[in-house]
């Protein structure tokens, strides 16, 4: 089997001969196939059944020629582990049946049992590093994030309950996400022990922070996680969400390969801020797949002369997929990406 190191390249800054592209998400909603299967299964009924979610992992790489796969599953998943009842309802998002609220709640989360509570997760795993000929990246979401959904119950645009907290308890604040930290590490050494190629943070809501928030509430934590996991030769990935940009320069010093942009900055600000010391991901506006095959170009070429400036670039949306998406333009500028990325290189290799 021809292996696709393409995007393991890039992470570290090495050559390409195209740009690599996978889209957060991609595993999911737009595809028709994905939708029949919704029919009969929950999200997390098919993340149970690692045959079932390791065949949905696998369909985007097959129907769109991306370079790498994410794995199926839900920020969610690990927190049942630790104590936390929750459903992903339709619509809504996850709904936490016993929110954290008191210091009694944050004392009773126990400590993460990867292969006891989550072997399904592993084995799904398992099965993708066999079947697969691009890399696998897993993921985990971010403490903050994560608190988000425990202590407000449900998704939220204000996160009044989680800043209360922050504010008004920062004792009991610091002690859930060191207790998540451990969750997180604890699940991500777990991944990449049974295959997976790297792995990617999701801090989706952190950007609801301002930068001295951030540095002072969540930073700390972050920094905790990559520092347990620097041991692994794997690509590392920190994504800090939407409405992030300002947030880029703390992250300076932070021990990972790649850093995800949203839309709202562009790839040659997002490398100033960061000091030019990070590979980057990202970062088209997903609702510009809504437009013309012209404009997706127009947008895509604008972002990938930007990334093919310096070493160090993975094409990707600024967020996830939406379900109205149409796999047709996600295979259209799939093959965009490529054709013009490489077009691009080999007029540099040539004119050398």
């Amino acid at each position: 089997m021809t292996y696709n190191d393409s995007f393991i390249r890039a992470c570290r800054k090495q050559d390409i001969d195209r740009l690599p592209v996978w889209y957060m998400r991609q595993a999911g909603r737009y595809d028709p196939d994905y939708q029949k299967i919704k029919e009969n299964y929950s999200l997390l009924e098919i993340c149970r059944q690692p045959e079932l979610a390791a065949e949905v992992t696998l369909m985007p790489v097959r129907k769109l020629g991306v370079d790498a796969a994410i794995l199926y599953s839900d920020i969610m998943n690990p927190v049942a582990s630790i104590g936390i009842d929750f459903d992903i309802v339709k619509n809504i998002g996850p709904v936490i049946d016993n929110p954290i609220r008191t210091a009694a709640d944050v004392e009773r989360l126990r400590p993460i049992d990867v292969e006891g509570d989550l072997s399904h997760v592993l084995e799904t795993i398992r099965i993708l590093d066999r079947e697969l000929d691009v890399p696998l990246i897993t993921f985990a979401g971010a403490p903050f994030t994560i608190a988000s959904y425990l202590i407000e119950g449900r998704p939220s645009k204000s996160y009044i309950r989680t800043k209360t907290m922050m504010y008004s308890e920062p004792e009991l604040w610091h002690s859930l996400m060191r207790k998540l930290g451990d969750m997180v590490a604890t699940y991500l050494r777990k991944h990449i022990e049974n295959g997976g190629k790297a792995f990617q943070l999701f801090d989706s809501w952190v950007g609801a922070l301002s930068p001295a928030d951030f540095r002072t509430y969540v930073l700390p934590t972050i920094r905790y996680i990559f520092d347990e996991l620097r041991d692994l030769d794997v690509p590392k990935i920190y994504f800090p969400g939407v409405s992030s940009g300002e947030l880029l320069p703390e992250l300076n010093g932070l021990p990972v390969d790649v850093i995800g942009l949203d839309w709202r900055v562009s790839i040659n600000e997002g490398r100033r801020r960061l000091g030019g010391n990070y590979a980057v991901q990202g970062n088209m506006d997903p609702y510009v797949l809504t437009g013309p095959s012209e404009l997706i170009h127009q947008h895509a070429k604008r972002i990938i002369d930007e990334g093919l400036q310096q070493p160090g670039y993975i094409f990707n949306l600024g967020h996830g997929l939406f379900p109205e998406a149409s796999i047709d333009k996600l295979k259209e500028l799939t093959d965009y990406v490529h054709e013009y990325s490489a077009q691009v290189l080999q007029q540099r290799t040539t004119s050398k």
